[in-house]
């Protein structure tokens, strides 16, 4: 039975020692009118949309593993020899049959959205403000008659609060009529989608047949039962209370296979058990780190992004999809099934975790490939044939291949790809514990795999089917018979970094196996276009993926400071360029961000910054893939939401601020002369050196390093420009190639400056 509770939520002003400042927040006038403009709320498990619908207040109510898993794809009939086969017989149609139509003809595996809820105002007014502090990640909504409306998703509890306080005195015994109202997805009944939403929506969801639900409602309660499949179900439960004063407030939660409940709260109580800690725990994520830019459009975005992740990833939580907690509300299946796309999707996701210095969110992205690996062995010894570690790149909850265009969601390389975050998350922290129990095991598992599933000819390694995701799509073209440079460049990294974290466990005998397997690799394939998709595939048309280019970002394997490798970078960049952006979504301008830092392209690489933010977002700041002024910039014109471009666009803002390459790291490497202030805090390079810089009148003025764990610091900074201060100072040194190192130990700080103070 569900505990009733009364409580009063009166909450308190915002943090003010929080970073984001107000002009950081969602501020409208109204409520958003689609769910994909909505007000986010989320904490990695639960989600919630705050929007209008036909003139009522509406709560999209999600949580993150609600999913159908039921298999679609065969692969008993299916391998990757037998792929190649096909495609030496140039006879691919049976492949198509077998590994991509399963993946559009049925409606599952998919993730599920759970419910809505919704509250009658129109006896309240219009709205005059409508309000998303993202530094306590609290919706408030004010209308006309001085009625307010607050609801927050708890941080570390998986409980959603509301209430309606100030309440109009005239509504007297009315103020019941404010009760919620349970929405029921149509998962038995209805006709699916109404109308084309433009958001690449899949079939209705009655196509998943479940039974249907039971609704269960008392004066003050409602509790809703959805069987799904196989016997699985979820709840939703929602409670709330009339009080004193002309109040009237809530709770709700979602279970998986359990009923749902929730904590009894004090009606006595001045705030809703638990919300200190909620703003506590607020307030230590934005604590991690900060940046002040000069161009508002980018600061702000940025800062959008930031909550967005801290809403999204939690310990204990699944992955990022491609929706996260935030699945469609239009009576259909989410774009793309919001499942977890590796071949792009779910790394760009957690690319500002690391600089950002937010480990513990980068940390779900490796807890859930490390939970799913079991499954992940067993997909790679029965697709692949072979021993070792390989990941499905489309991939369900649990860890099963999906299927789809196989050439990339059953590639040969998404494990290089998913290994980097390992490989990261050991570097930004240099954690030995994680070394020895994770990210040692995945990396050698993956460049096992590796090694075995290609060959030796003539002295050079080769794969037997490449591909570069999505040239060419879904054709048989779309396979190569020799490495293309995303393949080779995911197989470049992966093998290195075997060696690299085999020689920090002390196998060196391992590390040198690894240092020649990788020599047996073949160079790049590069011409007068700079890297090329594949051999005698150049980039001859606008794309929106820049698999091609891994090797500049985020493998980092060319360097801009190597005359050879500038070259390559140049000519690359100027092919890119040379295409245009007719075929771009969303993603492709922020991760295009990092590739011009990367080359110290500043003005490049912030206009694509301003470009996502302005064309490719929401209101709301959600990414929609597609350009929303009309194809400005892009002939996508869609508006499917994912959220993997939000999160590029804020790495690509830490790549113009610090930038961790080859050994060393560099402090505001890509800052365009226009930008004569700007500073950050606390940002995390790769040695674990937590590094804090400011710039004054176009100059660097200081840069403070700590190391958090102790090593040897190798930075560049302005030539003859700044001098190391403290008693550390006699201990530095710069080489010719204007780098400065200095050997700190663990908790010891080193500050560079112009002021002579």
């Amino acid at each position: 039975m569900i505990k009733k509770i009364l409580f009063l939520l009166l909450l308190p002003a915002a943090v003010a020692t929080a970073q984001p400042k107000p002009e950081h927040d969602l501020r409208f006038n109204h409520l958003a009118t689609r769910w994909d403009e909505a007000m986010p709320l989320g904490n990695g498990m639960l989600g919630a949309l705050v929007w209008e619908k036909q003139e009522r207040l509406r709560l999209s109510l999600d949580r993150a593993d609600l999913w159908d898993e039921r298999k679609a794809l065969d692969l008993s009939s299916l391998n990757f020899k037998w792929v190649e086969e096909q495609v030496l017989k140039k006879d691919y149609a049976p492949v198509q049959k077998r590994g991509d139509q399963p993946y559009d003809r049925v409606p599952y595996p998919t993730k599920l959205p759970a419910a809505a809820m919704e509250f009658d105002v129109r006896s309240l007014g219009r709205v005059v403000s409508n309000t998303l502090d993202i530094r306590t990640a609290l919706n408030t909504v004010q209308f006309e008659s001085g009625a307010r409306f607050r609801c927050y998703i708890h941080a570390s509890k998986n409980i959603g609060y509301f209430s309606f306080e100030d309440l109009p005195a005239a509504l007297g015994q009315q103020i019941g009529a404010l009760a919620p109202r349970l929405i029921v997805h149509r998962y038995n009944s209805g006709k699916g989608l109404v109308k084309n939403d433009n958001s690449h929506a899949g079939e209705g969801l009655e196509k998943l047949g479940y039974a249907k639900g039971t609704v269960h409602q008392t004066a003050t309660t409602i509790r809703y039962r959805q069987p799904t499949y196989d016997g699985h179900y979820y709840e939703v439960c929602i409670q709330w209370e009339q009080l004193p004063g002309n109040k009237l407030t809530g709770s709700w939660a979602i279970e998986k296979d359990r009923p749902a409940s929730l904590p009894a709260l004090s009606a006595t109580a001045k705030e809703p058990a638990g919300w200190a800690k909620h703003v506590a725990w607020w307030k230590n994520f934005w604590s991690q780190s900060s940046v002040t830019l000069p161009d508002p459009l980018i600061e702000k975005q940025y800062y959008l992004e930031l909550y967005k992740l801290g809403s999204v990833a939690r310990k204990g939580a699944p992955a990022i999809t491609l929706q996260a907690v935030w699945t469609a509300d239009n009576g259909s299946l989410p774009p793309w099934k919001g499942d977890f796309h590796n071949d792009l999707n779910t790394q760009l996701s957690y690319w500002p975790a690391y600089t950002g210095n937010h480990l513990a969110e980068g940390a779900t992205f490796t807890d859930w490939l490390w939970k799913i690996r079991p499954k992940n062995l067993q997909y790679t010894k029965q697709y692949f044939q072979v021993a070792g570690l390989n990941v499905p790149g489309v991939v369900t909850l649990n860890g099963d291949p999906m299927g789809g265009w196989i050439q990339y969601s059953l590639s040969p390389t998404v494990v290089a790809w998913c290994a980097q975050h390992f490989y990261w998350q050991w570097k930004y922290s240099m954690d030995a514990h994680f070394l020895r129990s994770q990210a040692y095991t995945y990396i050698h598992e993956g460049a096992t795999y590796l090694e075995n599933i290609t060959r030796l000819e003539n002295g050079i390694r080769k794969l037997p089917l490449s591909s570069s995701p999505e040239y060419n799509n879904n054709d048989i073209s779309a396979w190569f018979l020799d490495w293309s440079n995303f393949d080779l460049s995911l197989a470049r990294f992966l093998f290195g970094a075997a060696g690299e974290v085999a020689e920090a466990m002390g196998k060196k005998d391992e590390a040198r196996h690894w240092s020649a397997i990788l020599k047996q690799l073949p160079d790049y394939e590069v011409n007068e276009t700079g890297l090329t998709v594949a051999p005698g595939e150049n980039l001859d048309e606008s794309h929106r993926h820049m698999s091609p280019y891994m090797a500049i970002y985020p493998l980092a394997l060319l360097d801009y400071n190597k005359p050879h490798d500038r070259s390559i970078i140049e000519h690359s960049l100027s092919r890119i360029a040379a295409k245009g952006t007719r075929a771009w979504c969303g993603y492709s301008f922020s991760w295009m961000a990092s590739l011009y830092a990367r080359a110290y392209k500043a003005d490049s690489a912030v206009k694509q910054l301003q470009i996502f933010a302005s064309n490719f977002c929401s209101p709301n700041s959600f990414h929609l893939n597609g350009d929303q002024k009309g194809g400005q910039y892009s002939g996508f014109t869609y508006r499917p939401f994912t959220l993997e471009g939000n999160f590029a666009f804020a790495q690509g803002v830490h790549e113009l601020l610090l930038q961790s390459r080859n050994g060393y790291i560099q402090v505001f490497p890509a800052v365009p002369e226009s930008w004569q202030q700007c500073s950050f805090r606390s940002l995390r390079s790769e040695g674990a050196f937590l590094v804090s810089a400011e710039k004054k009148d176009g100059a660097t003025y200081t840069v403070e390093v700590l190391a958090e764990k102790g090593g040897l610091l190798n930075i560049k900074l302005p030539v003859g420009k700044m001098k190391a201060r403290g008693p550390l100072a006699t201990t530095v040194k710069t080489g010719k190639d204007g780098i400065t190192t200095v050997l700190l130990k663990k908790g010891q700080k080193i500050r560079f400056t112009t002021n002579p103070a």
